[in-house]
């Protein structure tokens, strides 16, 4: 599908070997970047998720794509027995190092290098798995989610924030033009790579969202599929089950 074609940088590595680049290059500034650009929402956003998956009281959960571990450290407040977030870039999950040691949580969370499609972990291992943007970045979406079911425990959860494309006509002109423009300047200014917020812009445009996703998850088997706009339509949520 068109979405596995975008890649940060046109060299012949293959998607996830430049997005593994990428991420190393930003990543002393991606937490800086990532509130401002966002206006600190992605917090709210992320709060929002891990609420959908309380209900089940899930134990060991997973975070994939766990970048500088945001997402692991909202899930601790669930008091689970073991988190594991998993990323291919180093220079990120480095930076989230710092971040559970700070927080005492470095003995909850684990950061191991890994992607989704690769991951080893054996069949109905995980209570919840969490993703947050970071399906963009799939070398192969569908093999990628596949992996994630086969390792979901049956009844297990699947909680998917990403971001989307507005429907409404005056919403959808000023993402637009924010993130065609905006965000690869204010990305170029700070961040000192090029391509990695341009990438971004590019990847969101080409994502199935909303619907679209949601019929991709029902071809895996995954049920009780649902998605959630946020702000205007410029994110989504995605739950479902195994």
């Amino acid at each position: 599908m068109e979405h596995d074609t975008i890649t940060p940088y046109k060299t012949s590595e293959e998607k996830k070997e430049q997005v593994a680049q990428m991420f190393d290059n930003i990543a002393g500034r991606y937490d800086f970047l990532n509130s401002l650009l966002s206006l600190g929402i992605h917090k709210g956003w992320r709060k929002n998720c891990v609420k959908l998956i309380a209900d089940k009281n899930p134990q060991v959960i997973l975070d994939v794509a766990t970048g500088t571990a945001d997402f692991a450290i909202e899930c601790a407040k669930l008091n689970p027995q073991k988190i594991i977030g998993v990323d291919i870039s180093e220079g990120m999950m480095n930076s989230g190092r710092v971040k559970l040691k700070n927080l005492k949580l470095d003995a909850l969370i684990t950061l191991e290098t890994g992607n989704a499609e690769t991951l080893i972990y054996s069949d109905n291992t995980f209570d919840a798995i969490v993703v947050g943007f970071g399906v963009r970045n799939f070398q192969n979406l569908e093999k990628g989610l596949s992996n994630l079911y086969r390792i979901l425990k049956p009844g297990g959860q699947l909680v998917i924030l990403e971001f989307a494309y507005p429907t409404n006509w005056l919403v959808k002109t000023i993402y637009t033009f924010y993130f065609s423009y905006i965000t690869p300047f204010i990305g170029k200014l700070f961040s000192k790579d090029n391509r990695a917020y341009s990438y971004l812009t590019e990847s969101v445009k080409a994502f199935p969202n909303n619907q679209n996703f949601i019929a991709i998850l029902n071809k895996i088997s995954y049920k009780n599929t649902s998605f959630k706009s946020l702000s205007f339509g410029v994110a989504a949520i995605y739950k479902a089950e195994k």
